[in-house]
């Protein structure tokens, strides 16, 4: 048991390893806080899994927030199943099993990239379940910039075809996402070992049949009905960018800021897609002042 103010502190900040069964599959998670805190959700994005969030969950928690970081179905330690359908409106409706396997009536949402995608079209599906929103680096109601809108439809209309499968199954899966974290190492944000997390699982043939089921699942072209509908978000919402994106253009951030209501818009000029990676100290304090905001 903790003797000081400052043990329980340390007691609440330490990561909980749990998992939830949603739609009959695991989905692990790491939570932190105290367990009455008001929840707050963090989905991290594509290639990555939780330890997305290794700088901010542990800040989070400081401020008497509870603070969950799953690993998406299908990504990290949880489990890859290919019967079950990974479509958008799928995928968006498990976050609300999600929150209802952790006994979560509603919560802050957070999301990076995929996770962003995800939380945007919960939000506006299911806005009495969201207290506030914050959208990073993610391609949200848009899509990405041409060469990597090309790839990603390239390797999703192979993921359609059958035939292709084996083949999908055989590319060098864990080699090409390992290139393109590896910039991060090189800058000092990101560390092999945490690198070589996020990509191991790639190696086994079973992870390379997943990753071309869901390309196959995935769709690239911009969703205009999510980007109508950006004036009806009223929670407080946050969007934090690094504008240097080799992924996806600024100009989303931008929209984003300008067509929901009463949103604060952080852009940070020397970041990237990787945001919380390369600036976690302002991320941080977006994510703090957004949480002070009336929900």
């Amino acid at each position: 048991m903790p003797h000081s103010e400052t043990e329980q502190q340390q007691e609440e900040e330490r990561e909980r390893a749990g998992s939830a069964v949603v739609d009959g599959a695991r989905v692990a998670y790491w939570e932190s806080g105290p367990a009455d805190g008001e929840p707050v959700l963090l989905l991290h994005g594509y290639p990555a899994d939780h330890h997305s969030w290794r700088h901010q969950a542990p800040a989070l928690a400081r401020t008497g927030h509870r603070v969950i970081a799953p690993d998406l179905l299908g990504w990290g330690r949880s489990d890859r199943p290919r019967h079950l359908p990974f479509d958008y409106d799928t995928e968006v409706a498990r976050v609300g099993r999600l929150l209802d396997a952790l006994g979560l009536d509603s919560a802050n949402l957070v999301g990076h990239d995929y996770g962003g995608f995800l939380s945007l079209g919960f939000t506006q599906s299911h806005p009495e379940r969201v207290r506030r929103l914050a959208i990073l680096n993610s391609r949200s109601h848009s899509t990405f910039r041409p060469p990597w809108y090309a790839v990603i439809g390239l390797l999703s209309a192979a993921g359609r075809v059958p035939a292709l499968g084996p083949l999908l199954a055989r590319l060098p899966a864990a080699r090409f996402h390992r290139r393109i974290l590896l910039s991060l190492v090189r800058a000092g944000h990101l560390d092999e070992e945490l690198l070589n997390t996020y990509v191991d699982w790639m190696r086994s043939r079973e992870g390379r049949r997943w990753l071309g089921y869901f390309a196959g699942e995935y769709r690239v072209a911009a969703r205009t009905g999510l980007r109508r509908r950006l004036p009806e978000i009223t929670c407080p919402t946050a969007v934090v960018w690094g504008r240097a994106d080799t992924y996806l253009r600024p100009a989303i951030a931008t929209e984003l800021a300008e067509r929901i209501p009463h949103a604060e818009l952080t852009m940070l000029d020397d970041a990237g897609h990787w945001v919380m990676d390369e600036r976690p100290t302002e991320v941080t304090a977006a994510l703090e002042r957004l949480l002070t905001r009336d929900a």
